[in-house]
C-alpha cells in the first residue's frame, strides 16, 4: 500500500466559523484526502459522507462510554449512527473514547464499551469491514526510551491489558495519538528540533543496532515495545493523531508545521526502523484551526486550513510523488535529507 493511500486528516469542529459539512467534504475531495477521522456521530457530517468514498474512524465520545457499557444501548448506537449510513458511508474504524485516562471515572466503562459495540457491529454482520477499538496516547508509556526498552506504566496494565488482549482476539489496530511537537517542546534539552521535524540528516539513536533519525519512529516504535512486553507483540497500531501547532507556544511556527507535516506525509510509506517497509497508517491532527478549543492557545492553531478553506502550507495528499514544503526560504536554510 502506498503512503498517499495512508494519510488521513481529523474533522474537529470546535470552532464557531467553520465551513458546513457539505463544504468540508469538498474541501478532502479536491485535497485527494481519503481518509476522515470523525469524533462523534455528527449527523450533518454523517448526511454529507454518503457516497463520497471518504473512510472514516467515527468516535464514540468520551461521555457516552457509560450509556454503551450497557449492551442494548450500544446496540441502538450502533443501528442510529453507523447502520443507518451504511454502505454509502465507509466506516474503517469505530474508536470507543479518545485519551481517557486510566485514572478517570470513566476507565471502568471503556472495555464493557468496547466489547458491546464490537457485539453489536458483529451482529450486523459487519465484523470483517468495521474494526472497533480505542484511542490512547503517549501518557501511557513509563518508559520509552531507548525505544526497545518502552513499556507501559504499571498503573495503567491493568486497565489496559484486557483492552489489547480483546484488539488482539478481534484482529484489530489499536489507535494511538502521537506527537513529537509535546515532546520536543516539553525536553528541547534532551530532544532536538531537527530530530523531532524529521529534519536530522544522520540518525541521532542507536538502539540494538537500529538507528533512529527521527523522533516519531523512536515514539511509536517504543509503543511497539511496550505492546510486545504485555504480551501483544501482533498488534498493529494506527495513527490516529499527529500534527505540529502553527502558533501560539515553544517552537509552534508555520515554517515547523510546514516542515513536520509534509515529512509526515513522505516518511510513513516506509515504516519505522522496527517494523520496516510497513506503511504506516495516519491521520493528520487537524482539518482546521478551532477557535472554541480548550486549554492553552497552542491547541487552536493545529489546523491544516484556516476556517476560511484556504490551506496554511502546501501539502500533497495523493496525484504522484512530488513533495512540496510550504516555505522555499525555509527549505533552503535545513537541507531535508533526500530519500
Amino acid at each position: 500500500m502506498n503512503a498517499v493511500a495512508q494519510i488521513g486528516v481529523c474533522y474537529g469542529m470546535l470552532g464557531n466559523n467553520l465551513p458546513n459539512a457539505r463544504e468540508v467534504i469538498n474541501l478532502y475531495k479536491s485535497n485527494n484526502i481519503k481518509r476522515m477521522r470523525l469524533y462523534d456521530p455528527n449527523q450533518q457530517a454523517l448526511q454529507a459522507l454518503r457516497g463520497s468514498n471518504i473512510e472514516v474512524i467515527l468516535g464514540v465520545p468520551n461521555d457516552q462510554l457509560q450509556n454503551l457499557a450497557n449492551p442494548s444501548k450500544a446496540q441502538s448506537w450502533v443501528q442510529s449512527n453507523v447502520v443507518a449510513y451504511w454502505p454509502s458511508v465507509r466506516f474503517r474504524y469505530i474508536s470507543v473514547g479518545n485519551e481517557v485516562p486510566p485514572s478517570s471515572s470513566l476507565a471502568r466503562f471503556v472495555l464493557p464499551a468496547l466489547v458491546n459495540v464490537f457485539n453489536a457491529v458483529r451482529s450486523a454482520g459487519l465484523e470483517s469491514r468495521i474494526k472497533v477499538s480505542i484511542a490512547i496516547d503517549m501518557t501511557l508509556i513509563g518508559v520509552s526510551y531507548p525505544p526497545s526498552a518502552g513499556a507501559f506504566r504499571g498503573d495503567v496494565r491493568s486497565y489496559l491489558d484486557p483492552i489489547i488482549g480483546h484488539l488482539a482476539w478481534a484482529r484489530t489496530p489499536l489507535l494511538a495519538n502521537i506527537y513529537t511537537y509535546f515532546s520536543y517542546s516539553g525536553n528541547p534539552r534532551d530532544i532536538s528540533l531537527p530530530y523531532a521535524l524529521f529534519t536530522s540528516p544522520s540518525p541521532i539513536v542507536w538502539d540494538q543496532g537500529r538507528g533512529y533519525q527521527n523522533l516519531f519512529d523512536a515514539m511509536l516504535d517504543s509503543l511497539y515495545s511496550a505492546l510486545e512486553k504485555a504480551g501483544q507483540g501482533g498488534l498493529e497500531v494506527v495513527v490516529s493523531e499527529s500534527g505540529w501547532p502553527s502558533a501560539g507556544g515553544f517552537g509552534t511556527s508555520v515554517d515547523n508545521a510546514a516542515t513536520y507535516l509534509s515529512n509526515l506525509i513522505k516518511h510513513v510509506q516506509k515504516g519505522t526502523p522496527k517494523r520496516p517497509g510497513k506503511a504506516i497508517e495516519t491521520y493528520l491532527f487537524a482539518l482546521f484551526d478551532e477557535n472554541q478549543k480548550s486549554g492553552p492557545e497552542l491547541e487552536r492553531h493545529f489546523g491544516l486550513f484556516s476556517p476560511n478553506k484556504q490551506p496554511k502550507y502546501q501539502l500533497h495528499f495523493g496525484g504522484g510523488r512530488h513533495w512540496d514544503i510550504a516555505s522555499k526560504e525555509y527549505n533552503a536554510t535545513f537541507p531535508l535529507k533526500s530519500d
